[in-house]
């Protein structure tokens, strides 16, 4: 089971899992519990994953909670505690010392706009998660070296609330223009409200079974799951754990990026889904700007990313995080996503690539395949590609219809 701040909000430390999973009749069995950030979910997939491919589990269900949701009506030290918390996820050693100096840089841009008149006075600041200011540096740091625009990002948050208008589960449904992204409250230059994910509560869960199992359910609809990978971050000069991540998936599922039809990245900001738009390959470094200028990203365009509406609109509470992402790809290659189905992702697969690798790429419909880590037979049915990608200690998994099953995320983020 996945949780960040359980802890932090009323002590509950340890044994998370028992405590949640004990009054609904889960017992007994092993119980684990996952705090791995923005990547907690998708690290708790990741174990149930690693179990079932060595043979030790035939079925294992992965959970992610949380609670993050400060009231409207909270005072300002719950608001600033409530955001101060986000610090957990960084080394707070290292952030708290530099953090005063992040948020002096912004505030010193917001000062320059205001004074240019392109902002009015007294317009953004205030009380934010420490990470906003972590993205806004990356993000003026790709402007300045690539030419990337705040309109751009704009154009990746418009684009994010127009899709998540179509989900029946966002915590965010409205539509908005660019213009009126650009117009909301700046919280740290460039980033202005819109292009931020909401704090709010949510839970999502995966069940995960082997290929032997599978033949014992009945009528079941599940998805395969070709790969999942876990790295974690450096601080050596240069690593950039994304790419890192998203190569050894695509090399272990046989696939590239132009492969991939849709995709949910981790876009606590509009500048995370640009940077994770290139660091998966989607487009060129110092491209993904105008990558999402093309219309691209776009339901419609030719690799619709973030379909739910991403962490910007669907919500961000953290340990659900990854499930929830998950569960997206799910519907989108079972073709249950409604009026945000990516029509590509369950039509059926396109040709695998023929450039001399060998690779485990599986050409009939229906066939039997021996899985090659665990020894099981599997059913496998071809299908459109997704990817999800997590955030922190970085999880990307590739998923195909048929092979294992996975539960929807059904709690609505609240706030």
């Amino acid at each position: 089971m996945s949780n960040a701040g359980w802890g932090m909000s009323t002590g509950q430390h340890c044994i998370r899992g028992q405590v949640a999973l004990g009054p609904i009749g889960i017992g007994e069995i092993p119980i684990m519990n996952v705090e791995n950030a923005c990547a907690g979910g998708s690290s708790a997939f990741h174990g149930a994953y690693l179990g079932i491919a060595a043979g030790a589990y035939d079925v294992a269900l992965a959970v992610g909670a949380e609670k993050t949701f400060v009231p409207r009506n909270a005072s300002p030290e719950q608001k600033k505690k409530g955001f101060s918390s986000f610090l957990a996820g960084t080394d707070v050693e290292v952030t708290t010392k530099i953090i005063e100096k992040m948020r002096a840089e912004a505030e010193r841009k917001r000062a320059e706009l205001e004074a240019a008149g392109e902002l009015p006075k007294g317009k953004g600041g205030g009380e934010r998660s420490p990470f906003m200011d972590i993205y806004s540096i990356a993000a003026r740091s790709h402007m300045e070296r690539y030419g990337s625009t705040q309109e751009q990002l704009a154009i990746i948050a418009a684009k994010n609330h127009y899709h998540g208008s179509l989900n029946p589960d966002a915590q965010y449904r409205m539509d908005m223009t660019v213009q009126q992204v650009l117009e909301d409250r700046l919280v740290s230059h460039p980033l202005t409200r819109a292009m931020c994910a909401p704090m709010g509560d949510g839970a999502a869960a995966a069940l995960l079974v082997s290929g032997e199992y599978l033949q014992r359910l009945d009528e079941p609809r599940p998805v395969r799951v070709r790969a999942s990978v876990l790295t974690s971050g450096s601080t050596r000069p240069g690593h950039n754990m994304a790419k890192t991540c998203s190569e050894k998936a695509y090399e272990l599922a046989g696939v590239g990026p132009g492969d991939i039809d849709t995709a949910e990245v981790h876009d606590a900001t509009a500048f995370g889904e640009l940077a994770m738009t290139e660091n998966l390959g989607f487009c060129a470094e110092g491209e993904g700007g105008r990558f999402a200028e093309s219309g691209a990203s776009k339901l419609g365009g030719a690799k619709p990313i973030n379909p739910s509406g991403g962490l910007e609109c669907r919500g961000h509470p953290i340990g659900a995080t990854g499930l929830a992402q998950i569960a997206e790809m799910v519907y989108q290659l079972r073709g249950d996503a409604g009026a945000r189905q990516v029509a590509r992702a369950s039509s059926g697969r396109r040709p695998p690539r023929n450039d001399g690798k060998r690779r485990r790429i599986h050409r009939n419909r229906g066939s039997r395949h021996r899985d090659p880590h665990s020894g099981r037979i599997s059913e496998i049915a071809c299908s459109g590609r997704a990817a999800g990608q997590g955030h922190g200690a970085e999880g990307l998994g590739r998923y195909e219809r048929r092979a294992s099953g996975i539960d929807p995320w059904r709690a609505r983020a609240s706030g």
